[in-house]
């Protein structure tokens, strides 16, 4: 699985155990197991919300086991066990009997360690969206048309484009200008989407315009689409869920695919970003805004309390902007509802 989220823990912190303080804010789950077996295909969220109500909660009765190499990371089989120190509930993780003693277990890659979400949504969304600038869409070569004068490119089809090929790369997307980012509280422009279209290896250079084979068309391919590099982006190593460590107040701007409106494990945008320290992995609970409604007794208009109605994780943060997977939705979330710590 490309991409792969490694699930980290805090030595520092779980070494030393959860201080009593913490312990206090903690709640199991009524139903909590002893034990539980990690199976393949399941995340750390899952796993943590078999045990706490608060899963991002986790890394604070999270016990790293010294005995066993490479304690930073989950496989499936490892057995995750409750027990109180003191009183106060910890994790432990216990490697499966197959991965201590079989040969082939010992090499196991950290590929196969389980991941803090499913890899498979994410990896979709970061394939097809693209956050970029008006300067640098502006600054990237545009395609002309296809051969005989065609309009409309599709895969397999040569075109041509123009712009500043002096890099020599070879591979390059292809994109069209979509919506803005914008700050809804502040009219701060915030990214630029470039919506993916395709994808183009150079075939011949000839001064400032290139003969490209189209090599994969996510639909019809235009005169004026962009040409941008390759962007490598891959989730950071240290990724699992947590609460921010900053106060964090942002809105839903974006919902993936262009709608209104997101449920449970749709990718929703966020107008908070690197540089208000949002992190991959941080947790934040959706608030609806309250409704208005009438005072029968005084004929005023007041605002009833917003209502918790989610939560998500951040997965991927640029400055000013970041997106998160909607882990839990008791209700539909819109644009332009707020998210805060949890």
């Amino acid at each position: 699985m490309k991409n792969t989220v490694l699930v980290t823990t805090l030595l520092a912190l779980l070494l030393a155990g959860p201080s009593p303080a913490i312990a206090e804010d903690l709640q199991l789950k009524a139903d909590v197991p002893e034990r539980y077996t990690v199976k393949r295909g399941d995340t750390l969220w899952d796993i943590s919300a078999v045990f706490l109500q608060s899963p991002w909660l986790w890394p604070e009765i999270w016990l790293a086991n010294q005995q066993i190499e490479n304690p930073h990371l989950i496989y499936p089989g490892d057995i995750i066990r409750l027990v109180y120190v003191d009183g106060v509930p910890q994790l432990r993780v216990d490697r499966s009997r197959d991965l201590k003693l079989s040969p082939e277990a010992r090499s196991v890659g950290h590929a196969d360690a389980i991941a803090a979400l499913p890899l498979d949504i994410i990896d979709n969304f970061l394939s097809k969206t693209r956050v970029t600038d008006d300067a640098t869409l502006n600054a990237a070569p545009y395609i002309l048309g296809g051969q005989e004068r065609r309009i409309l490119v599709g895969s397999g089809d040569d075109f041509y484009a123009r712009g500043d090929f002096s890099a020599n790369r070879l591979n390059y997307g292809i994109y069209r200008r979509g919506d803005p980012y914008i700050d809804p509280a502040s009219g701060e422009l915030l990214g630029l989407r470039a919506i993916d279209v395709g994808a183009a290896k150079v075939k011949a250079v000839k001064g400032d315009v290139a003969t490209l084979g189209a090599t994969r068309a996510a639909q019809e391919i235009r005169i004026n689409d962009r040409l941008l590099a390759s962007e490598e982006r891959t989730l950071a190593s240290t990724f699992y869920p947590r609460a921010p460590a900053q106060s964090i107040e942002a809105s839903v701007i974006s919902v993936e695919d262009g709608v209104r409106n997101a449920g449970a494990f749709d990718v929703v945008g966020l107008n908070r970003g690197q540089r208000e320290g949002l992190q991959a992995g941080d947790t934040l609970a959706i608030y609806k805004l309250g409704d208005l409604t009438k005072d029968r007794m005084t004929g005023e208009q007041i605002r009833l309390p917003d209502e918790r109605i989610g939560l998500v994780m951040v997965f991927y943060t640029y400055e000013k902007m970041s997106f998160a997977l909607v882990m839990e939705a008791g209700r539909q979330i819109d644009i332009g509802d707020r998210l805060v710590n949890p």
